[in-house]
């Protein structure tokens, strides 16, 4: 049988427990983690970080088909990391907010202190 572990303070689990979002806000975050696990959808970011691009700018850099960015751009659309307006014929795709941004370069610099 376990031991009782010393350090279970049950108020200060469940003052803890307080602070965890609710289940809505869990699943929205997994969702965009989830999404982020795509190496198209993440360069897609980084490539908007830097500028505002349309579909056939992102296939160009990417090398990857209009129908991959597509995909990706609709997923990141779905989860409001990014936006879309129209500029005359073309349709232009541009990080959501600061939010998203610094998520991104948050990220890049974790992974960047570990290598």
């Amino acid at each position: 049988m376990q031991e009782k572990c010393d350090r279970v303070n049950p108020e200060q689990i469940e003052t803890l427990l307080q602070t965890v979002p609710d289940s809505e806000y869990i699943t929205r975050m997994s969702a965009v983690f989830q999404a982020l696990q795509s190496d198209t959808r993440l360069k897609i970011l980084f490539l908007l970080r830097q500028k505002e691009m349309c579909v056939c700018e992102l296939e160009q850099a990417l090398e990857v088909t209009q129908s991959a960015v597509s995909h990706g751009l609709r997923t990141l659309r779905q989860l409001d990391l990014v936006r879309v307006r129209r500029e005359g014929k073309f349709t232009v795709y541009y990080i959501a907010d600061e939010h998203v941004r610094t998520l991104i370069e948050m990220c890049l610099e974790h992974v960047e202190e570990k290598a």
